[in-house]
């Protein structure tokens, strides 16, 4: 998921302070904002979407877009004016800067936006509250060093209540980090090395989900299927092991998981798309390209038959299962022959949804450094090409699935009186105009018809 969201306000009203936290980016920054807004809320604060009448403004940053940093620093001059209009009234507004875009650049940060008070990155955001209280005391707080301690043990859990108002869909971040180093890619460097949660800690929340109304969790990690610990049993367990069990906590009704790496997709999570109905036919998989010759310049260390083949596994186990992707046009060096060979693996795959991007150069990474970078021009024909071939893919699965039936899980009301809106199975929006249960309810539709990004159903 990307674009930019609010934290929902808690529904505690005796609380006085107020903070305002903008997401940008994925959905581990979502997971991120929310567990910020727990940690706050133990210490005082209460959640508001207003941002003129937040105590406490926080974005919690993304790296990977392109100019990631230059739209915080605009954001961040509409805040200051919102500050100083305050200030005037007597009213205090405590700045922060979270997320990846602080962690790379935090003393830039505090040297180019004095209106910031404190900066800190996606390690550190369990020492939030102590920071705030040393901002409000007058001093500006850089935490940006990568924590020793494990943040997620002293992060306060959520209030039942808080859980609820989110809705029947939850994230839990299982995995940080990655050490894959694609030439490309920010991450290792803003999130660091791959880290793993325990497995008693993992299954802790997920059961204080379960038990607050939750009915559909997905696990996330920068490189999910890289999660690995010791299980109960001693052994050595990766994602699928993982699956397995959660599957047996009452009331989950739908695993997910994203995003994956190619290259981590072993037997065992190949088998828990074959044996467990609760994990959704539905795969993000990023490939990025489909030559050889650019695979190997980004480092992804797979080829695109690698691909292709384990494609062909899943498949075979999950014959259903819809597949999402990553790709990005135009790295440096690429040819017509390696676009066309990016075109040929879409084909040969087919994609129900994917992410697609031009190159654009992240300082610090080997990528930004090589020669040979491409025109924009020709990206920008490049681009357009693939995209609409991914769009077709995306309106003929949609159209394929007019009059067969399926699982929708009812998430919350449509805008019309009597409608609901959940998600299929494919995690694409569907729309109900009758009212066969209550929110949280997974019933059986038929698909009626399809809109431009969401389905059309009947009850069964």
């Amino acid at each position: 998921m990307s674009g930019e969201t609010a934290v929902a306000p808690d529904s505690v009203q005796a609380l006085t302070k107020k903070v305002f936290v903008k997401t940008y980016g994925c959905q581990m920054n979502v997971y991120d904002s929310q567990r910020m807004a727990d940690a706050l809320a133990a210490d005082g604060y209460a959640s508001t979407t207003d941002i003129g009448d937040a105590d406490l403004v926080l974005l919690n940053t993304c790296h990977i877009r392109e100019r990631a940093a230059e739209k915080v620093y605009s954001e961040l001059g509409r805040i200051r004016a919102i500050k100083a209009e305050r200030a005037s009234h007597g009213r205090e507004t405590v700045i922060g800067v979270a997320g990846c875009v602080a962690q790379a650049e935090g003393e830039e940060i505090m040297r180019r936006a004095p209106v910031v008070d404190i900066v800190i990155g996606p390690q550190t955001y369990h020492r939030l509250p102590d920071a705030v209280r040393k901002a409000r005391a007058g001093e500006r707080v850089l935490e940006t060093d990568y924590a020793l301690e494990d943040k997620f043990e002293h992060l306060p859990q959520p209030k039942p209540a808080a859980v609820k108002n989110r809705g029947v869909t939850a994230f839990l971040t299982v995995q940080e980090g990655c050490d894959k180093f694609c030439t490309f890619c920010v991450v290792p460097y803003t999130r660091g090395s791959e880290v793993s949660r325990p497995v008693a800690q993992i299954i802790a929340e997920a059961e204080r989900l379960a038990a607050s109304g939750v009915r559909e969790i997905t696990l996330l990690g920068q490189n999910v299927n890289a999660w690995r610990a010791e299980g109960p049993d001693g052994r050595a367990w990766g994602l699928g092991e993982l699956l397995f069990r959660l599957a047996e906590i009452p009331g989950v009704g739908r695993l997910r998981y994203t995003t994956s790496h190619p290259r981590d997709m072993n037997d065992t999570l190949i088998a828990a798309h074959r044996d467990l109905p609760i994990l959704m036919p539905y795969l993000h998989l990023p490939v990025q390209s489909g030559s050889d010759g650019i695979l190997k310049a980004m480092n992804r260390r797979h080829t695109a038959d690698d691909y292709r083949r384990l494609i062909d596994r899943i498949r075979h186990v999950r014959p259903d299962i819809a597949l999402s992707g990553d790709f990005i046009v135009g790295f440096p060096g690429e040819t017509d022959a390696d676009f066309e060979d990016t075109m040929r693996i879409v084909r040969d795959v087919t994609f129900v949804q994917a992410y697609s991007f031009k190159y654009s150069p992240r300082p610090g990474t080997p990528g930004a450094d090589m020669a040979f970078h491409v025109d924009e021009t020709i990206k920008d024909e490049r681009l357009q090409r693939l995209q609409a071939l991914l769009v077709r893919q995306q309106q003929d699965f949609q159209t394929s699935l007019v009059g067969r039936s399926a699982d929708m899980l009812i998430e919350r009301p449509g805008r019309e009186p009597g409608q609901w809106v959940g998600r299929s199975p494919w995690l694409m929006p569907v729309i109900l105009d009758e009212k066969p249960g209550e929110i949280g309810d997974i019933v059986d539709v038929r698909i009626t018809r399809t809109g431009t990004n969401s389905l059309h159903a009947e009850a069964l």
